[in-house]
């Protein structure tokens, strides 16, 4: 007798125990809670549990269950979806969950690991390679990837009228980048606006990004319009590549802002007017000045590099002219900023994830697709920012800042 129970409890360990036996038992138990919170939903809609007579308080009548099948973290699992008519006036409709949307395959946790898997570069069939095990031979088709790409629009344009007085902007980084995008069936580049902002507290955010036509004073005033409508305050400074329309739009809408060329990009623009052999004596020269550890030994090296390369290479200089005064801004402010101050480095950084990110594709299919991906990688925290180096000497956040933020 005793062989005999032994012999059954191992029969029972065979049939019930397995490598999937946990997984499985999770899934029965997401079952169990799904039917529960969408039953508990449907009880409140009604006004009554199955079978309660509750007279005049009922507003509506069960009639049946369909099977759903749902995919979340756990795979796909598929439930008993209750179904029922609300009475209205004159007429009733069918009661729709709000918990487990009409047509909805998958969790919101799902669907945001989908767009991130795609946002990082992977292709529909990779996508179903990577979240293999999430999705546990759930479909997905490449229809289904667009949809909730496209889910992104409405969040963007949220984001795109957010208001910006809390965030109390400190300085501005404003550059353009050019991605390819089909247009009547060409591969053409178009230029698209990004702008980055410094917060009191000195963490970097992405402010605005938008296509424009071109990179002009009339695009760029748009930008800052925009800004303005969104109460972004009176930055104090802004740190620009040298396009001139930007420029201009900047000291038009702000009377007494400062402005910072880009180091970099002027250096670039020294180094393609003088001969290829004296381009790496130049590139020496310009950076003991740019780099230079105080005002002082600033001057004093500006003063050896004008007076040695008027006389080499004077178109040079003529260069060096063109920004004047602007090159120079971020010496006005204290030297832990300088490094943070004097490039659009960290604007580039962003730049640089996005051509990194559309090397997978010959080009973006449109325009819109261009900003939804931009937007995409930086709201999933596919782009992090690194918060500026020497924010603790910026101005510290107004009272009032500080008082909404602790409520």
């Amino acid at each position: 007798m005793g062989e005999s129970s032994k012999a059954g409890r191992e029969d029972k360990a065979e049939v019930r125990f397995d490598r999937d036996t946990i997984e499985r038992t999770i899934r029965e138990r997401v079952r169990d809670i799904i039917e529960q919170v969408v039953e508990a939903e449907l009880d409140a809609a009604l006004g009554a549990t199955p079978s309660q007579r509750v007279g005049e308080r009922r507003k509506g009548y069960r009639h049946g269950y369909r099977e759903r099948t749902l995919t979340t973290s756990t795979g796909p699992t598929t439930f008993a979806m209750p179904r029922a008519r609300l009475e209205g006036v004159g007429r009733s409709r069918e009661w729709q969950s709000q918990t487990v949307a009409r047509y909805e395959r998958r969790s919101r946790r799902v669907d945001e690991a989908i767009v991130g898997v795609y946002l990082g570069g992977a292709n529909t069939r990779r996508i179903r390679g990577a979240l293999a095990p999430l999705l546990k031979g759930a479909p997905l088709s490449k229809d289904a990837v667009s949809r909730l790409v496209g889910r992104l629009k409405g969040d963007f344009e949220r984001w795109q009228q957010g208001d910006l007085a809390a965030d109390q902007i400190r300085h501005l980084y404003l550059d353009g980048w050019y991605p390819k995008v089909r247009i009547d069936k060409k591969r053409v580049r178009v230029p698209v606006l990004v702008t980055l902002g410094t917060r009191a507290n000195g963490e970097r955010v992405v402010l605005d990004l938008r296509i424009a036509g071109e990179e002009s004073s009339a695009a760029w005033g748009e930008v800052i319009t925009a800004l303005v409508k969104r109460r972004i305050g009176v930055p104090e400074l802004a740190v620009v590549d040298g396009n001139p329309g930007l420029t201009q739009a900047l000291q038009e809408q702000w009377k007494k802002i400062r402005i910072q060329r880009c180091t970099n990009h002027k250096l670039r623009n020294l180094q393609a007017k003088a001969p290829a052999r004296l381009r790496e004596e130049l590139s020496e020269d310009y950076r003991r000045m740019i780099y230079a550890e105080s005002v002082d030994e600033i001057t004093t090296q500006r003063q050896r590099f004008e007076k040695k390369w008027k006389l080499k290479c004077p178109a040079v200089i003529s260069r060096l002219e063109e920004a004047g005064e602007d090159l120079f801004t971020f010496t006005h402010f204290p030297p832990s900023q300088w490094k943070a101050l004097r490039t659009t480095n960290a604007i580039e950084r962003i730049n640089e994830e996005f051509r990194r990110r559309t090397k997978t594709q010959a080009s973006l299919p449109n325009e819109g697709a261009v900003v939804l991906l931009m937007y995409g990688l930086l709201c999933t925290g596919q782009i992090r920012l690194n918060r500026m180096v020497g924010w603790k000497d910026l101005p510290p956040p107004s009272r009032s800042v500080v008082m909404a933020e602790a409520a």
